[in-house]
């Protein structure tokens, strides 16, 4: 058997066809079940969720607490069976697509996390320049149609819209970061890429399903210049933390910035204002999406740097806390010593 896990916020406006869609999944073998987690949604989210529920095998749960990550981590709780599927609200499976990532297990037991083909299906004609200048990948969370079936190694390939992990995985301890990924308007994308990356360190690989296809629902209010740009920054964000929390950099800083960062933040405004006067849009847009990545990475390293700073202050106040206040187990702890 097998679980698909989907955390939602607010998702009115596309959990109908999603879930209209996955009334005409086919059953893998052994079966399926979907758990869906409501991250505390204001709009008719869990009206729409109970609607489904006497055609999907479905489970409705609910966290307050803010972020997907979060919720993720509270639907795993509801998990049945080896394997759990990973999708969104916004994602649209294809009728064979459990069947696909059932198949993809079952026939690479040395392989612990699969990733699918992500398309995109557009609410409206993209203009053309989305298409010709938008990083589609990063912005829209499509999979590069090249990527042929097999073993991947970069396990970044692995997108959250679509991915299945072993359910021993879980069960091991393994959970979502809950300070990456959705939680607010403006956040660090990457909410799966760090769990993805983890297990990748840890000797889990990945393999790419090509034939699992869903298609990722791109909606007008998302084809715009400053939505796209948004994403830049929240790109930004989240490739900030996965990469000093994965590769442990530590450069010369300014309240907590690397000052590489700052010089390449002043560089690429000049190039921003130069292009401007030029007139060219194509290079305008370019360089006005490296800058809101790169302002990304800055209010991501102030962030991590303020946490660093929480952290240590906790800490020290519960150790001078400890001493204060609970001198007795101390000294017993060094009679014990003395006596041996």
């Amino acid at each position: 058997m097998l679980t698909v896990l989907i955390a939602t916020y607010n998702g009115a406006k596309t959990l109908p066809e999603a879930l209209g869609a996955y009334c005409h999944v086919e059953a893998p073998r052994g079966g399926w079940k979907l758990v869906i987690v409501d991250n505390g949604s204001t709009d008719a989210t869990r009206e729409i969720i109970h609607s489904f529920m006497d055609r999907l095998p479905l489970t409705y749960l609910f966290e307050l607490s803010r972020g997907k990550n979060a919720a993720l981590n509270t639907g795993l709780a509801s998990v049945e069976g080896d394997l759990v599927v990973l999708a969104d609200d916004d994602i649209l499976p294809r009728f064979d697509w459990l069947k696909e990532l059932r198949l993809a297990a079952d026939s690479h037991g040395s392989f612990s996390v699969f990733g699918g083909q992500v398309i995109l299906r557009w609410d409206i004609r993209p203009e053309e320049w989305i298409l010709s200048w938008v990083k589609l990948g990063p912005v829209f969370a499509s999979t590069d149609p090249s990527w042929e079936e097999g073993p991947l190694d970069n396990p970044s390939h692995v997108f959250g819209g679509n991915m299945a992990i072993r359910t021993r995985i879980f069960e091991a301890g393994y959970r979502f970061n809950t300070r990456i990924g959705p939680r607010d308007r403006c956040y660090a994308m990457g909410s799966e890429t760090d769990l993805i990356r983890r297990l990748g360190k840890a000797g889990f690989n990945s393999w790419h399903c090509k034939k699992a296809v869903v298609e990722h629902m791109v909606r007008k209010s998302q084809m715009t210049r400053g939505w796209i740009l948004s994403r830049a920054l929240r790109f930004g964000r989240g490739q900030y933390r996965l990469h000093i929390h994965h590769e442990n950099v530590d450069r010369k800083k300014y309240l907590g910035i690397p000052k590489y960062l700052i010089k390449q933040v002043v560089v690429e405004s000049l190039k921003v204002g130069y292009t401007k006067l030029l007139g060219d849009d194509a290079w305008f847009f370019e360089k006005c999406w490296q800058l809101s990545y790169l302002l990304g990475e800055v209010i991501e390293a102030r962030l991590i740097h303020k946490e660093l700073q929480s952290n240590s202050a906790v800490q020290g106040f519960s150790s001078r806390s400890e001493r204060l206040t609970n001198p007795i187990p101390n000294a017993w702890n060094a009679s014990k010593a003395f006596r041996r």
